[in-house]
């Protein structure tokens, strides 16, 4: 008789569970994305440069004798800077979150357009202002300084103002201390004139007194010549 298979029918491996799906903060926007593209383009560009024939003008004695393993080196080489320099930058990414944030300002750039549009709807429909990316460096560069010169010129005219009223005040004030100059040289004056007067009144006095005092002494001659 035939032993029974006592163990049990194996059961089928579970299968794996899907990843958890990407958070949005973490799915590359447009600008991440464009970010990804340039970096991408640059050592693309990179790559180009060192091609094989300028690697092998540098190393002439093995492109002349093993040409294949001199173009096998050459290839691992690329291969090791393109993968070092991905993971670098990935890296670097990763550490300054900066799809995060990337992402986090095309949502203020959305909502700041969004913003836009609805108040030029309230408005009637202004015409819309030109692209930065439309503008001259001259204008970009005026476009950014302007706030900081209207600052500039604001506190500058508040200066100008509190200097202006400081300067009206010191000018009624002199104007307030010479009128009082005015006023005691008008006020001295006078007592100079009447100074001079009691003076010339005090002399006109002592002249009719010495005329009469001339007076009774010539009377007092005659009475005496006649009494002689």
């Amino acid at each position: 008789m035939a032993e029974s298979n006592s163990h049990p029918p194996q059961q089928p491996p579970a299968a794996a569970s899907p990843p958890p799906p990407a958070s949005e903060s973490q799915v590359p926007g447009p600008r991440a994305s464009r970010l990804h593209q340039v970096f991408g383009q640059a050592l693309a560009r990179t790559l180009r440069a060192n091609s094989y024939s300028n690697f092998a003008s540098c190393f002439p004695t093995p492109a002349r004798h093993v040409p294949a393993s001199l173009e096998s080196v050459w290839r691992q080489l690329n291969a090791k800077l393109e993968e070092c320099a991905n993971a670098e930058f990935e890296e670097i990414v990763a550490e300054r979150e900066a799809v995060k944030h990337l992402n986090e300002l095309d949502r203020l750039v959305n909502e700041a357009r969004a913003r836009k549009e609805g108040n030029e709807d309230k408005d009637g429909g202004r015409e819309p202002g030109n692209a930065p990316h439309t503008l001259g460096a001259e204008e970009l560069y005026q476009a950014h300084l302007t706030p900081y010169l209207q600052e500039a010129q604001s506190t500058l005219n508040n200066k100008l103002a509190a200097t202006h009223a400081q300067n009206t005040e010191l000018a009624q004030t002199v104007q307030a201390q010479r009128l009082e100059i005015e006023k005691l040289l008008a006020h001295v004056e006078s007592v100079i004139a009447d100074v001079e007067g009691a003076a010339t009144a005090a002399a006109q006095f002592s002249k009719d007194n010495n005329i009469r005092q001339d007076a009774i002494q010539m009377d007092e001659e005659a009475n005496s010549r006649q009494s002689v």
